[in-house]
Order: C-alpha cells, then structure tokens, then sequence
C-alpha cells in the first residue's frame, strides 16, 4: 500500500490519536504528517518525534502554529531530525523558536541528507539565526542544500541579517523559492535583494508582498529584468506602495521570460503546495496570470522535484 497523508488542524489530540498516529509513522504508512495548531502534551510531542526518528516513508512534516511551543519540544525534534532520513519539506511556521531554537536544531537541519523546503516563518528569528539558515545554502554545489526558504515576518532581523542572506542567496548552487513577506525591509534591503536575484542562476520566485517597498524599489527590480538574463518567474509585490503601472511592467517582462522558455522546450515542471501566510493577511488560492501578484495572499510555493 503506498503511504497516506495523517492531516489534523487545531485540535486538542487524545492519547488513542497520538497512539494511532505514531502506528502509522512505524508502520512507514505515512508520508505527510500534519498537526498544525494541535494540542498536545509534552511526553505525547515526545512520543510523535520518535515515531518521526523511526520512518522511513514521512516527506512532508508540518508542525506550523504553535506546536513546538518550548525549547525541550525543540531538542526533542532536532534528536528526531538527526535519526530521520526522509524528510524533504518541514514547516515550523508560527513556532516560537528564537535564536536559541534555531542554535538547537541547526546541526540536525544542516546535515539533514533529505530536507530541501523549510518553513520558518513567523519564528521571532534574528541574525544569529539567518546567520545558520545561510549555511543551508551552500555555494556552487558544494553539498545538498536548501531549495525552498519561507522566512515570512521575522521582524527582529536586521539590514546586516538581510545583507548576508542576501550574499548567501547569490551564490546558491540550488534556492529555487524565497519568501520573505511581512518583513519590514524597505527599499535598501531589496536592493541588495535585487543584485543577489540577478546574480543567481536558480531562483525562480520571490515573494517580497508587505514588505514596505516604494517605487524606488520597484524601479530597480524593473532595470534588472529588462537589461539582464535572470532565472526569477514569480514576483510577488503586493501590499507595497508601488504604483501599478510598474508592476504590470514587472509582469510583462518576466512573462515574456516565461513564453521563451516554453518555446525553447525548457520549462520545468512546477508542484504548487500551500504555505502559512500571517493570519492578518486575507488568504486566497485563486490563481492569477501575472507573475507580478497585485493582491495579497498568494499563499503558495512551488517546489519543482519534490513530489508530494
């Protein structure tokens, strides 16, 4: 039997569920674990990251909202991470980790031989931490790294935090999506932004939506994907004061990008699955044409080789 999905949202999990889904985790019955929001105690949390230690099957892992709420839950799951060896995609999204969260788990996320999608939005992250995430994104293939990066509303990161991500973004062999809204960086921290997008060969979206950018901004983006080949498809600038007129400007370029490609044969093929947004944001799943979204919630990221 191939393996299923276990997938439970905001509830409070009784002993029998936790029994049932540690089971199947053993059983390697499973491949997508989900229990955003969920309540549960310390030594049932303690039982699900042994099941997760021991699977063979789990790819997707999604323990957004709160679940790892203390710094004993998070060595509990960085212990867990370190035996795992399937994971591809975890979300931690609305964790309060900290810096310190990040210190734990880093050895466990850095060497991890399968994890390629990490969502740590809305994690109270600082430099220190971005500091570690930059060493999941290594340089021109030295080691497998990290090609999907949700760092949505992390406020407390600085412009230096900013600035090295965005040299680290540069020169990564493999980051294909960025997703950096509801961070308060402003036009000098996406310009940096702009020159790490022209210089990467692999990065194909990212979301830049709420993140108090101006015309300025915009500007720039627009110079650097009129004048120079860029691998960027998807930017997202909505809820930013830039005028439309540049944005339909934005789109037009990068959808002739994208008409090329496809003439060429080239296009990949693409796996949109869903990711937090802030719960201050409006959430939609519809789809739009343009490659520049000028309405909030986009709500979604690709990650093109994992399949789910």
């Amino acid at each position: 039997m191939l393996p299923g999905s276990i997938q439970i949202t905001g509830e409070a999990l009784s002993g029998a569920e936790i029994k049932d889904i540690c089971d199947s985790l053993k059983e390697n019955s499973v491949r997508l674990l989900s229990v955003r929001g969920c309540q549960l105690s310390d030594r049932d949390f303690g039982r699900v990251c042994r099941g997760v230690a021991e699977s063979h099957s789990l790819a997707q892992l999604n323990l957004n909202l709160g679940v790892v709420s203390t710094i004993g839950r998070t060595k509990q799951l960085a212990d867990a991470l370190k035996a795992n060896r399937s994971v591809q995609t975890l979300f931690l999204h609305g964790s309060p980790l900290l810096d310190a969260g990040l210190v734990t788990l880093n050895g466990a996320l850095s060497t991890h031989p399968s994890l390629v999608s990490l969502d740590l939005g809305d994690c109270m992250l600082g430099d220190e931490a971005v500091r570690l995430i930059c060493g999941m994104l290594p340089p021109d293939g030295a080691k497998s790294g990290l090609k999907e990066l949700t760092l949505s509303a992390n406020p407390a990161v600085s412009t230096q935090g900013w600035a090295r991500l965005a040299i680290a973004v540069a020169h990564s062999s493999q980051l294909r999506v960025l997703n950096l809204d509801y961070n308060p960086l402003g036009d000098h921290i996406a310009g940096m932004l702009a020159v790490a997008v022209a210089s990467s060969r692999t990065l194909e979206v990212l979301d830049l939506e709420g993140t108090s950018l101006t015309n300025q901004s915009a500007q720039v983006f627009l110079d650097m994907v009129e004048n120079y080949p860029t691998s960027l498809r998807v930017l997202v600038l909505a809820e930013n004061d830039i005028s439309p007129e540049l944005q339909q400007q934005i789109s037009d370029l990068l959808s002739e990008g994208e008409e090329d490609e496809d003439k060429d044969g080239e296009a990949r093929g693409r796996l949109v699955t869903p990711r937090e947004k802030p719960a201050w944001v409006p959430h939609s799943n519809s789809s739009s044409s343009q490659m520049v979204l000028m309405t909030s919630g986009l709500g979604e990221s690709f990650l093109a080789e994992t399949e789910m």
